[in-house]
């Protein structure tokens, strides 16, 4: 393993090793002190095992021949190949296509022959193949490892760091950052990167940066997330860049300005970043908007005009700063004087917009904080790079969209127009105005956001079928646009719905982002719950569907609260339990004189809950004696629950809740009669009460057979009946195939199996299930958002009371970040041998699988 002196600029070794050449060719050149990648011309050779198919385009010399060829200012890495062993000759493939792109930087690539004739310690032991050694002239520089130089990134980028040695300082601590800093004030600017290690695309991408612009900037680099996290940064898992302005910092107490670059580490976006840090923060300008051009536009950024005049210029140049640093990197921001300006400009607007694009005209805007004018640039900013393909049809294998399939819906639907005229777009103006005036339903979302314009389809598709059929409004507001109306409205998150009623709190809706579910929390919204039933006549109604037969096909199930009139605190705690299931069932409350002759009929003891199922015709009864709200929605909750249900990607969760292991049937179609019936029977028996059973139809939910085939090696026959102990354990076991399902046979292997005398097929990993990039963790995003809130033990429904005392932000907990240790540079070891199983692991399920 090389040592951290070997790969470590700021730690060069100043000795000179000579290469074992002959004497003529040993002049006494001494290492310069600075390397300035501009003017000088390096020569990159790999001394390497021969494979001719490999590297054809590889110039290939003898070892005298080698040595007669270096110059003076030149570098030369050299590793004898000997012919007749294939064993390199992957390694050699990334070479020669590393060849390219370091010519492009005036480095040459080439390989040595080793010939008997000729001896050189280069040729020597196998330790030595097993490396490549950079020279400048006659002077080694330095030596890699071959297994470091994995791919054509890892070449480039261990080749310019070892020459940039004097442009890129390595840095290990926040002293070391600290210091830099404080050297640097009132000299130069920054630009400071971490990456996870050393030869990844983003360690080559600052690499080339760096040797265009090292002798502008210092560059600082560091792999250490320690060191990332003391600048303040939540996503530390991801390679970053900031900008430090510390030239124009002349108070050594003052710290140096940094500015983030939010676009993924590419030497494309590096370069356009870069070029934005270096042209000015503001340019004051008095002609037409439409005819102005900046580098910004050049490096495909817009424009933002922030209008003035000369009543007003000072407080209007302070804008114009304010927001030229929010948009520093992202925009050029310019300061359009009025009062000199020949075209017109409508009199009420206030900042002109104009995009990247040629021919595109300018838009006036009317916006009145520094919060909207950068929301508006970001929302552009993403859609723009959604759509930046729109008129190409021929789509391509997009990462990332690939790997975020809701991106991917956004953008394949892309084309599709939505009548949009559907719902009611609301303003600052209009918000308070429409939601008090009527019932209304309201969409928050972000025109920048994917989750968000995928869900707007749903609405609006919502909105077409209750077109003409429901009293509510439904309406919608773009958080991009009208920021302030959704922070006065606690929208924290996107996208939310929310239903207004006069006299009433919102309430949030916290299903699935699909249509049928929002429809159903709209259409069961229509009563107020719990429902106040009057007489006994009408309980026997609502129990029936009667009463409310319209919303039967929305909830199955009627809940119906039975307490005597003096029971208060009882009748308190299910009416808070009724309001926070709006909208998931109904539910209904009686408390009238004649109550016990319900309580009489259904043989239960007051209070108590009646569940009326729909579609099985029964009604069951529950007592509530001493039960509390949360248990009374849990309750509640957990009979609405289907008896054998079939299992969904959506219900999943709601099953895996109960935290029991699953009894599940494998149907290629509909599930067999017979098999459904002998579950049934045992579950009226109450011999699976510790078991969730359920069935899964593989022609509805296609990923069952993945789930097979990670429960077997190859897909069974099917039906077949597993039980899946998820929760404690993770075995997974397969009733006989060679049984019939019936009540009897069940009955007894599930005794086999509770006195441990049946063998699993599987046990499933108990590891965290990862999503297959960083970028795409939404769970974790999710926890994140959760852990500032109180935990809510509601399981769907939410109702909003005092939201802004429950939402107050609770301390962040840092114990549970892994710090990395510092003092050392992580360096990667790749070939392509074990790149395959790096590969894997990224995509590799590992939590348990159903």
């Amino acid at each position: 393993m090389p040592t951290l002196a070997r790969y470590c600029p700021g730690q060069q070794n100043t000795a000179v090793n000579k290469i074992d050449s002959p004497a003529h060719m040993q002049p006494q050149l001494m290492m310069s002190s600075s390397f300035n990648v501009l003017r000088v011309g390096i020569s990159f050779v790999m001394m390497c095992i021969f494979y001719m198919s490999a590297v054809d385009s590889l110039p290939e010399l003898s070892p005298q021949k080698f040595f007669s060829t270096l110059q003076p200012g030149k570098a030369t890495l050299a590793y004898f190949c000997q012919a007749g062993s294939p064993s390199t000759s992957i390694f050699l493939e990334e070479l020669n296509e590393a060849d390219k792109p370091l010519q492009d930087y005036g480095i040459s690539v080439t390989k040595v022959n080793c010939v008997t004739e000729e001896t050189s310690r280069y040729c020597g032991s196998a330790k030595d193949l097993m490396k490549a050694y950079l020279f400048r002239g006659h002077i080694l520089l330095r030596e890699f490892p071959t297994d470091t130089l994995f791919n054509v990134d890892a070449i480039v980028a261990h080749v310019l760091f070892a020459l940039l040695f004097n442009e890129v300082k390595y840095i290990t601590t926040l002293e070391d950052l600290q210091n830099t800093e404080n050297a640097l004030k009132g000299k130069a600017n920054i630009a400071f990167s971490y990456v996870r290690a050393i030869g990844t695309p983003e360690h080559r991408a600052v690499m080339e940066a760096a040797f265009v612009y090292g002798t502008t900037y210092q560059f600082v680099l560091t792999t250490e997330i320690a060191l990332l996290e003391s600048i303040g940064t939540e996503d530390i898992e991801y390679a970053h860049l900031y900008f430090f302005h510390c030239k124009p910092v002349l108070d050594l107490t003052q710290k140096c300005r940094r500015t983030l670059m939010e676009q993924s580490l590419t030497t494309l976006n590096i370069h356009r970043f870069i070029k934005t840090m270096g042209a000015p923060l503001l340019t004051e300008v008095a002609e037409d908007p439409q005819q102005v051009s900046t580098v910004h536009l050049q490096l495909g950024l817009p424009l933002v005009f922030i209008v003035s005049q000369q009543a007003t210029y000072e407080a209007d140049r302070t804008t114009a700063e304010w927001v030229a640093w929010r948009l520093l990197g992202k925009a050029g921001v310019l300061l359009l004087l009025r009062d000199s300006l020949e075209v017109d400009i409508p009199q009420n607007a206030n900042v002109v917009f104009k995009r990247a694009e040629e021919g595109v005209p300018v838009e006036f805007l009317v916006l009145n904080n520094i919060d909207l004018i950068v929301s508006r640039v970001e929302s552009n900013m993403h859609i723009e790079e959604m759509h930046e393909d729109e008129d190409n049809d021929i789509e391509g294998p997009d990462m990332d969209i690939q790997d975020d399939e809701v991106a991917e819906t956004v953008y394949r639907d892309r084309k599709r127009q939505l009548p949009l005229e559907l719902t009611v777009e609301l303003t600052e103006e209009t918000f308070n105005a429409t939601v008090t005036a009527s019932d209304s339903i309201v969409l928050f979302y972000a025109g920048w956001q994917a989750v968000s314009m995928a869900f707007l389809q749903s609405y609006i598709d919502v909105a077409i079928k209750l077109k003409g059929t429901s009293t509510m409004l439904l309406t919608r507001v773009n958080c991009a646009d009208w920021s302030h109306v959704c922070a006065k409205q606690n929208v924290t998150e996107f996208p939310v719905v929310k239903m207004y009623k006069e006299g009433e709190n919102p309430v949030s809706y916290a299903g699935m982002l699909g249509t049928e579910d929002l429809i159903k929390f709209i259409q069961l919204n229509r009563i107020s719950c719990p429902v106040n039933i009057m007489s006994v006549q009408e309980a026997e109604e609502y129990l029936s569907g009667k009463l409310h037969k319209d919303l039967i096909s929305y909830s199955s199930m009627s809940v119906l609260g039975l307490f005597s009139p003096t029971m208060t605190t009882a009748k308190e705690e299910f009416t808070e339990a009724g309001n926070y299931l709006r909208g998931c069932v109904i539910t209904g409350i009686y408390s009238e004189e004649d109550v016990l002759t319900l309580s009489n009929k259904y043989a239960v003891t007051l209070p108590a809950l009646l569940l009326a199922r729909h579609k099985e015709g029964k009604i069951e009864s529950i007592s509530l004696a001493n039960v509390h709200a949360q248990e009374i929605v849990q309750i509640i909750t957990n009979a609405s629950l289907e008896t054998f249900p079939e299992i969904t990607v959506e219900n999943l969760p709601t099953y895996l809740r109960l935290q029991k292991p699953l009894l599940i049937l494998f149907s290629d179609g509909s599930i067999n009669p017979q098999h459904k019936k002998a579950i049934l029977t045992l579950v009226k028996e109450k011999h699976l009460d510790s078991l969730t059973p359920c069935w899964l139809n593989l022609k509805n939910t296609p990923v069952g057979r993945g789930i097979l085939q990670a429960y077997f090696d190859t897909l069974p026959p099917l039906p077949l009946l597993a039980v899946v102990n998820l929760h404690s354990g993770g075995q997974v076991f397969a009733f006989p195939s060679d049984q019939a399902v019936t009540e009897q046979n069940l009955l007894l292997w599930l005794k086999k199996l509770e006195a441990g005398l049946e063998s699993h097929i599987k046990i499933l990993p108990a590891q965290e299930w990862k999503p297959p990039l960083p970028a795409y963790d939404f769970l974790s995003m999710m926890d994140a958002a959760t852990s500032q809130h109180p935990t809510r033990k509601v399981p769907e429904c939410i109702k909003e009371t005092n939201m802004q005392e429950n939402d107050k932000e609770q301390p962040e907990d840092k114990s549970a970040i892994r710090n990395e240790p510092t003092g050392t540079l992580r360096t990667k070891h790749w070939n392509r041998s074990n790149w395959f199983e790096e590969a894997k692991k990224q995509f590799r399920h590992d939590n348990k699988e159903l």
